[in-house]
Formats: structure tokens, sequence, C-alpha cells
């Protein structure tokens, strides 16, 4: 019974190993990659989420651009 108990939690760390593995490597091949999106939040908590190369965020991604370059971000 013990060696049953003992080979399935090898079993469940190996497959814990593989699964952290896979999504390790799905964000580092697609998240990483997103492009930056303008998000606008309402009073009554709704969320628009513009992406940032289109004619309706160019002013939000414009002004944001000014904020960052007069205040730059720590490294």
């Amino acid at each position: 019974m013990r060696d049953n108990a003992k080979r399935g939690l090898t079993a469940f760390g190996v497959l814990a190993f593989l699964g952290s593995l896979a999504g390790g490597a799905y964000y580092f091949l697609f998240m990483r990659a997103a492009k930056p999106q303008v998000e606008l939040y309402f009073d009554d908590g709704s969320m628009l989420a513009l992406p940032g190369d289109t004619a309706e965020a160019q002013p939000f991604m414009a002004a944001a651009t000014e904020v960052l370059r007069t205040n730059p971000l720590p490294k």
C-alpha cells in the first residue's frame, strides 16, 4: 500500500513539474508579446479595452507617452 502512495506522489510531482513548464512556455511564447492597449474604466464598473494601435486609442496613447517621457519609470 505504501508503494502505491509513493508512486502516486511521484506521479503527481512529475505532472505538477510538467504543468509548470507548460505554463511558463505558454507565457513566454504568447503572453509576453502582448501589445499595449488602452483600458477605459467607467463609473458604472464597466471597462472598455482598445488595442493601442487603433485610431480611437491614439489620443490616450499620446497622453500616456508624454507622461512616461516626462516621468520615466524606475528600473
